[in-house]
C-alpha cells in the first residue's frame, strides 16, 4: 500500500511540488490539496495517512509568517485536524509549515489549541538567509529521523523569519522532554549559536522540534530540496552524494505504511 499524503497548499505556498516529489520518490502517493478543498468538504483530511505543510509564504506572510493559515486551520478545520493527530498520523511542517504549526498549538503541545507557546521570528541578521547549512540530529522519539541520531547533515535554509524563540519555561520544557530534533551545528558537529552556521540566531541552536508523540515535526531547513544526488551544488566533485533529506520522507512513509 502506498500511504496517501496530503500536501496542503494555499496562496503563496511555493515548495509544494518539491514536497510532492520527495514523498512520491519515497513510496508515498501525494496529492496537492488546497486548503479551500478541505474547508468546502470536497476533500477530507482523514482520508489521508500523512499531512505535510510545505514551505513558501502563505498569504504573503501577511501579519506574521504562517499566521493566516494557522487561523484557517484552528477556525475551520480544528476538529478534523485534531482527529487526524489523535489517530496517530504523522504531520510534517517545513519552513512556513513549521511557522503555521507553532501558531496552531500543534507544536510543541500536539493540540490544535491556537495557543502560541513558541514562534519563528525575524532572523538576527536582519535579512533573508538562503544557503546550505549543517544540522545535528538529536536523539528523540521522532519517527521522521528514526535511526539517524547523531548524524550531521547538510540542508538548505530559505527564510527571513526563522529564529526559534520562546519563554524560558517553555524552552526548558522542550529541552527536558527531549523534543529538539535538529540543531544548527558547526565544526565537530557541535550545536552553535554563532552566525553564519546558525543562520537566524535560534535559541539553543534549535532548527526543528517535535511533539511528545514524535509524530508531529516542524523544521526550518528544507529536506525536500535534497532528495536527489544532483540537488547538492558540489555533486560532480563526489561530495555529499547521499541525498540527506531523503531519509525524513522515507521514514515517514515507512511508518505510515506499517500503521
Amino acid at each position: 500500500m502506498k500511504p496517501r499524503v496530503c500536501i496542503l497548499r494555499t496562496d503563496g505556498t511555493n515548495c509544494d511540488e518539491e514536497t510532492f516529489y520527495a514523498f512520491n520518490k519515497s513510496g508515498g502517493e501525494s496529492e496537492l490539496v488546497h486548503v479551500n478543498m478541505l474547508r468546502s468538504g470536497e476533500k477530507r483530511l482523514l482520508d489521508y495517512h500523512i499531512l505535510a505543510l510545505p514551505g513558501g509564504f502563505s498569504y504573503g506572510d501577511d501579519v506574521h509568517s504562517g499566521k493566516i493559515l494557522a487561523v484557517e486551520l484552528t477556525s475551520f478545520l480544528k476538529e478534523e485536524l485534531q482527529e487526524f493527530v489523535a489517530a496517530g498520523k504523522p504531520v510534517l511542517g517545513i519552513c512556513n509549515g513549521f511557522q503555521a504549526l507553532v501558531r496552531t498549538g500543534l507544536l510543541p503541545d500536539g493540540q490544535v489549541s491556537g495557543e502560541i507557546k513558541a514562534a519563528l521570528i525575524h532572523n538576527d541578521s536582519g535579512r533573508f538567509e538562503c544557503r546550505w547549512i549543517k544540522l545535528l540530529i538529536e536523539k528523540t522519539n521522532c519517527i521522521f529521523v528514526m535511526n539517524n541520531e547523531g548524524e550531521q547533515i547538510s540542508l538548505q535554509v530559505a527564510h527571513g523569519e526563522g529564529k526559534f524563540y520562546t519563554d524560558p519555561a517553555t524552552l526548558n520544557e522542550i529541552e527536558s522532554a527531549g523534543r529538539v530534533v535538529f540543531r544548527y551545528s558547526g565544526e565537530g558537529a557541535l550545536p552553535t549559536d554563532e552566525y553564519p552556521a546558525n543562520p537566524n540566531g535560534s535559541l539553543n541552536a534549535i532548527a526543528g522540534i517535535c511533539d511528545s508523540t514524535g509524530l508531529i515535526l516542524g523544521m526550518m531547513p528544507h529536506p525536500e530540496r535534497f532528495v536527489d544526488q544532483i540537488h547538492y551544488p558540489n555533486w560532480r566533485r563526489g561530495n555529499q552524494l547521499k541525498p540527506q533529506g531523503e531519509a525524513i520522507f522515507q521514514n515517514t512513509v515507512n511508518y505510515a505504511r506499517e500503521m
